[in-house]
């Protein structure tokens, strides 16, 4: 389980949601000890990429010893390219907090 939640959805490909696919893809490829995925597109109502129906603002906070000794900018640049096709699929916004092991 990762952040109280199983890593793995069991939906067909086409009912996972933005934010289970986030976790499915992290939790892969980075084995993270802690991760929590926030749907915050509600609160962006009105603004640039909002989308009825939400999942298109997400903040993510984890905690992963494959990202610990990379700087923020590469930390950064390896979740984003992990998450390539939810951000060409219509993913608007993702804050990203890099929290240290333990």
């Amino acid at each position: 389980m990762v952040g109280g939640r199983p890593p793995f959805n069991l939906l067909p490909e086409s009912a996972v949601s933005t934010r289970s696919s986030i976790i499915a893809k992290l939790s892969a490829a980075f084995e993270p000890s802690a991760l929590d995925v926030i749907d915050e597109s509600e609160s962006h109502r009105g603004h640039a990429g909002y989308r009825a129906g939400g999942e298109t603002h997400f903040r993510v906070t984890i905690s992963a010893a494959s990202l610990e000794g990379l700087t923020r900018l590469a930390q950064h640049r390896a979740i984003m390219d992990c998450l390539a096709e939810e951000l060409s699929a219509g993913l608007h916004a993702l804050a990203i907090e890099v929290r240290p092991v333990g």
